[in-house]
């Protein structure tokens, strides 16, 4: 068999990137002969300082996240034709392997690394507030930093838990973002290509939008005063307008008419996803605390409302209650309330599921939206579901001057109101308008398409050699 020479080149990429990493302490002391990018000794607190609870549960938040990549496998897997169901659990798997290490290496810099192009404000009270748009990739480049300071917490990201807790953390959100997107172009993405693209987007798109929203100096956070408990808007919306661009680039399939091959498979994905959300909104108080057990039962109490309102309406507009509904239901539940987890009450929380569901069951039945061929629904459920939760956080979220309701001085809050609007847009602009550029420098590089051939085969046999049951005549032999 022929080796082409795309996989040579992407086996060099990953032993040059080992070997570096063997040698990083050396050549990073040869680059940076003023010391290290990021001034690390100024940025942690005491090694001993860590609250032993919260640490205790951050890592067991960050278990629950990393379950939501397998568990997202099954959700989408169950979902497609027969003759793809690997090649898409696969798209979905691999983000664990190709994105931890892009994090490691320089997407954790990048988002959570020293601002190294900002500006300044001049509050009224004469502070001068610093706004970042980016983070140094260099600041935490293969996680260095574990050595002198791996038990010390960082003094303002997450500061009872080791800063290095706080990386993985994040990693598991970077890791499942990605892999949200593989939902809208299933069964004809050429595998290659996908890795190419995912490697781009984690670095131009997902970790500068994490960096200006969860940053302490971050534009969204210090400029705007956006609201993002949990990653509606870093993790959902910006896979939602990804996901929308790449319907749109690679085109329809030639072949759109198919059951979903397991739904087992999606009733299984669905509550390890649930399961999984627990830690990604209750983990992200990163403490036991009151935040945390808010968090948790909002989750429940919106995903629940949403999944009964979806199969109820779907019922009301003449479609059969199916399982399928169930789940999507419930998963648009846990995208809605994902940024407001932390700042709203159960009450509050069961609306944002019972309006995200509208909505998002609307725009799934749009004949327009049909005619897109979003394969999975991914801008449907995860970008409307992450906007209508960025929009009612900005309506509802409590405590002052943090919403429309809950304004400065008992005052409606129509300014930071408008500031999360324009952050909706801005956000929207960039991940749509940024997608629609790597996925054009992508194609240039590798065709992002498989051939027609291949697609007809089935990506499962054409780009995998592998199949879920006994092969049928469509074979490459």
């Amino acid at each position: 068999m022929k080796i082409e020479k795309r996989w040579i080149v992407s086996f060099a990429l990953t032993a040059i990137v080992s070997i570096v990493a063997l040698f990083w302490s050396n050549i990073s002391n040869a680059i940076f002969s003023n010391g290290k990018p990021s001034g690390l000794a100024n940025n942690f607190l005491p090694a001993d300082s860590y609250n032993a609870a919260d640490t205790a549960w951050v890592l067991t938040s960050a278990c629950l996240v990393l379950l939501m990549t397998p568990g997202l496998s099954f959700f989408y897997g169950g979902m497609v034709g027969k003759k793809n169901i690997i090649s898409t659990m696969l798209q979905s798997f691999i983000c664990m392997g190709i994105i931890s290490v892009v994090w490691v290496v320089v997407g954790f810099g990048l988002a959570f690394g020293d601002p190294i192009l900002s500006f300044d404000s001049v509050l009224e009270s004469g502070k001068t507030v610093q706004h970042s748009i980016l983070g140094n990739p260099f600041s935490y480049t293969f996680f260095e930093f574990i050595e002198e300071f791996g038990s010390s917490p960082h003094k303002q990201m997450a500061s009872t838990i080791p800063f290095v807790l706080f990386a993985i953390f994040q990693m598991k959100f970077a890791i499942i973002t990605p892999a949200i997107i593989t939902g809208s172009f299933a069964e004809r993405v050429r595998f290659i290509s996908y890795l190419i693209f995912i490697t781009f987007f984690v670095v131009f798109l997902y970790s500068p939008l994490a960096h200006w929203v969860w940053h302490p100096d971050g534009i969204l956070n210090t400029y705007f005063g956006v609201k993002d408990f949990a990653g509606g808007t870093v993790v959902h919306m910006s896979a939602g307008f990804a996901a929308l661009a790449g319907a749109i680039i690679l085109g329809k399939r030639k072949n759109k008419g198919h059951n979903p091959v397991n739904i087992p498979f999606v009733l299984l994905g669905t509550g390890m996803l649930w399961f999984g959300w627990f830690g990604f909104n209750a983990g992200s108080a990163f403490g036991v605390n009151g935040d945390a057990v808010l968090a948790f039962i909002t989750t429940n109490s919106s995903s629940a409302t949403a999944m009964l309102t979806w199969i109820f309406l779907d019922r009301i507009n003449g479609r059969k209650v199916s399982a399928l509904g169930a789940c999507i239901g419930a998963v648009v539940g846990l995208v809605a309330i994902t940024p407001a987890a932390g700042y709203v009450s159960v009450s509050e929380a069961i609306f944002f599921g019972f309006i995200a569901s509208i909505v998002s069951n609307s725009i799934v039945n749009l004949t327009r939206m049909q005619k897109l061929d979003d394969t999975l629904d991914v801008f449907a459920c995860h970008g409307v579901g992450g906007i209508m939760g960025m929009i009612l956080t900005a309506v509802f979220a409590h405590g002052e001057g943090s919403s429309l309701l809950h304004g400065h001085g008992g005052n409606l809050g129509w300014g930071i109101f408008g500031h999360h609007m324009i952050a909706l847009l801005t956000v929207s602009v960039f991940t749509f308008g940024g997608s629609w550029f790597l996925y054009k420098l992508t194609n240039m590089i590798i065709p992002l398409r498989v051939s027609e051939e291949s697609e007809h085969i089935g990506l499962d046999i054409s780009q995998h050699g592998e199949r879920m049951g006994p092969y049928s005549d469509t074979s490459l032999e």
